[in-house]
């Protein structure tokens, strides 16, 4: 009796560290398929600017595997003829210019995303038309838009080295 005792509490012991550490192999799984970023359908307002950015931050987040910095440089592109639109986006090529001048680190994202694929994609080509071979060379270059356009942002930024991803605005 001595002697099963001390190899029934053993047992017991095993057990017990055997099935936790199976819980705690299943609990990663399980956090990681509940914090799988969701993206909102893509908004049907072209003037809501507002839903457009919660929109443009949602895909951003499904696409920053890979990416070492958790702050990406996020572009909204707003549509439109009228003056305020075109100012903003004479304001946002501006600066999208001063961030490609200066560089951007490796292992960072750069995103691009409006209600208006076709004026996004020009916005990216100017901004990036006198940039530096390899200049961009482990750097994400993320342009949410029509497929239409994707070819164009990928020809205009080959040279730059950049990482170039394309995810339909949907």
């Amino acid at each position: 009796m001595r002697k099963i005792l001390p190899a029934f509490a053993l047992a017991c012991c095993a057990t017990f560290a055997l099935s936790a550490c199976n819980q705690s192999e299943q609990q990663p799984k399980q956090e990681q398929a509940e914090q799988a970023p969701v993206v909102l359908p893509k908004p049907t307002d072209a003037t809501d600017k507002a839903a457009w950015k919660k929109y443009l931050v949602s895909v951003v987040t499904a696409n920053m595997e890979g990416v070492k910095s958790n702050r990406p440089y996020m572009y909204y592109v707003p549509g439109g003829d009228d003056d305020t639109a075109k100012s903003d986006r004479a304001n946002q090529l501006d600066n999208v210019k001063n961030v490609v001048d200066r560089g951007v680190l490796p292992g960072n994202m750069m995103a691009f995303g409006g209600p208006d694929s076709k004026i996004t994609a020009e916005l990216i080509v100017n901004a990036f038309k006198d940039v530096q071979p390899n200049a961009f060379k482990d750097v994400r270059v993320l342009y949410i838009g029509d497929a239409a356009d994707a070819e164009t942002v990928k020809q205009a930024l080959a040279a730059s080295g950049a990482d170039v991803r394309f995810v339909e605005a949907k």
